[in-house]
């Protein structure tokens, strides 16, 4: 047995609350449990419609960024379907080289970016080195070569770094820039 008799109030006990003093704060009580529910349930609609309003507007992004690339993609269907024997090489190349202009056009206004710089110096930021090198000079220590695989921004944000090869001195003139 617990001895919770000792916070019972007795009847002779001056401590003891009325029941006209325990009613309203019953009310309120009542009053603030309702409130406190009501407050959740709001906030709970709120998170759900943020929820969706969020879904729906990566939808809407999404679209929009098809429907401005949707130009190029009907020029590189109708790439795909010309009958090589029709068509000459450099025709072919000058069109590729169409249609890569209109879709940069239209990823440069969105903010897109491609790393792609060669003779820059590395960076663990922006680059992945893949390979090494021989760098010619001790200037050209520690930068990049060549670009195996370009990279991307969407503004600052890295969406795909450069996979790259990165020159190293030797200390020799030459070599393979293993020694270090």
């Amino acid at each position: 047995m617990t001895d919770d008799s000792r916070f019972e109030p007795t009847p002779a006990d001056p401590i003891a609350p009325s029941p006209q003093a325990v009613t309203p704060l019953e009310e309120e009580l009542a009053a603030l449990k309702d409130r406190h529910l009501r407050l959740a349930a709001d906030f709970d609609n709120f998170r759900k419609r943020a929820l969706k309003e969020r879904s729906e507007t990566w939808e809407k992004a999404q679209a929009d960024l098809v429907l401005r690339l949707a130009d190029g993609l009907d020029d590189l269907a109708r790439f795909a379907h010309v009958d090589p024997a029709q068509t000459d090489a450099a025709r072919l190349h000058a069109g590729v080289d169409l249609v890569e202009r209109k879709i940069w056009k239209e990823l440069g206004a969105l903010g897109v970016s491609r790393i792609d710089q060669t003779g820059v110096p590395f960076d663990p930021n922006v680059h992945e080195a893949v390979t090494t090198g021989p760098a010619p000079t001790p200037a050209a220590d520690h930068t990049i070569g060549a670009i195996l695989q370009a990279g991307y921004r969407a503004g600052k944000l890295l969406l795909r770094p450069a996979r790259v090869q990165v020159l190293t001195w030797s200390g020799d003139g030459g070599g393979t820039g293993a020694e270090r």
